[in-house]
């Protein structure tokens, strides 16, 4: 594998509420309706969550993540539709192929979000930002004219503050106001502190709940206090390597490298969350085979090899815990993994209900 370029500038590109919009093109009818996708798209079925919302069920309160039955309160009149991984693949894919047509490197971050390095930093060109920015909306306007489909560009120096970027961007969409050039949001040196010092740290990249719980204990709740704080003091806290990424982060600091070549999974992890929770050993043990049994047919399709085989168990209390065991040679057959994950699983001390399963199997490396 090669080395990522440095790129001066980078595009953050976002599809607007993306399943939502494929499932609207299938059904012009939709436009202007709150439509929630997610699951089977029963929302009276047990232990569903909704995978996209509409901006118009967005409003009612309706968000990722969010199961079903409490997406239905909020949005008793809304059309729940259900996940169609097929038709959101070949409508990503055909995304993707546009992107390839502008900047210099594409890196794919899921079906509908991707980065694009504009300008290498060792090269020639020296581009301008109105120049950035006409390219831009040349992207939005060939993914549209390509694909139906509408999408949000971040512009900035790294992926960190290109992706704060499109959050900006889409926050304007949301506006009736809002018009097409605020599609295309910039953040940079020049308005970073002025969007970003107020609001807590969680609106940072990769600051999570955690982090920002103990930030908090330190009394750390916002960018700008983040900023104030002494790298010392940062890297005591959360060590070396947090410490120092919080630092760079916080002053609009980030990855400005982009990679083209494809991503090369590690593992590929099956999981399961049960209707009625599951209790019976023999159950338990058929439920485990059946997720080996899937996600391996997955792995040897690609031609991969596992090594480790992973189970994890989440209750009925939503007590979630993960064991893994490395085989005793890396293999493809399915009786000798999943031999292992019936090792791993009587390893468990199951003294309630269970009502989700997940097997993972670590990969060796292509070569």
């Amino acid at each position: 594998m090669g080395v990522p370029t440095r790129y001066r500038w980078l595009l953050h590109v976002d599809l607007d509420q993306f399943q939502v919009s494929v499932e609207r093109q299938r059904r012009p009818e939709l436009v202007g309706q709150a439509v929630i996708v997610g699951g089977d798209g029963d929302p009276t079925r047990a232990r569903q969550v909704v995978t996209c919302a509409s901006y118009e069920a967005r409003a009612d309160g309706v968000r990722a993540g969010m199961p079903m039955r409490a997406a239905s309160k909020k949005a008793p009149d809304a059309v729940f539709l259900p996940l169609d991984m097929g038709e959101y693949e070949a409508a990503s894919e055909r995304v993707m192929d546009v992107l390839r047509g502008f900047g210099d490197a594409l890196e794919v971050w899921g079906w509908d979000e991707a980065y694009l390095g504009i300008e290498d930093r060792a090269g020639p060109r020296l581009l301008s930002a109105a120049d950035v920015i006409e390219t831009a909306r040349s992207i939005r306007r060939a993914v549209v004219a390509a694909t139906g489909l509408d999408c949000c560009v971040g512009v900035s120096d790294n992926k960190q503050r290109a992706k704060a970027a499109t959050g900006f961007a889409k926050q304007a969409v949301r506006s009736p106001e809002a018009g097409e050039e605020q599609r295309v949001f910039v953040l940079d040196d020049g308005n970073w502190a002025s969007l970003m010092n107020h609001r807590p740290c969680r609106e940072l990249w990769s600051v999570g709940s955690r982090t920002a719980a103990k930030l908090s204990a330190a009394g750390i709740d916002t960018v700008a206090q983040l900023a104030a704080a002494d790298r010392d003091d940062l890297t005591a806290m959360f060590g070396p390597h947090q410490g120092d990424w919080l630092y760079v982060l916080c002053r609009g600091g980030g990855d400005d490298a982009i990679s083209d070549e494809p991503r090369i999974a590690k593992s590929h992890s099956k999981a399961r969350t049960y209707d009625t929770d599951l209790t019976d050993p023999g159950r338990l043990h058929e439920a485990v085979r059946a997720l080996t049994e899937e996600v391996l047919e997955q792995v040897v399709a690609e031609g991969r090899t596992p090594f480790r085989v992973g189970l994890t168990v989440r209750t009925a209390t939503f007590f979630t815990r993960t064991k893994m065991r490395k085989l005793p040679a890396p293999t493809t057959s399915l009786e000798a993994i999943a031999a292992v994950a019936d090792d791993l699983l009587d390893a468990f001390e199951i003294d309630r209900p269970i009502r989700l399963l997940a097997v993972r199997l670590e990969l060796l490396d292509p070569e």
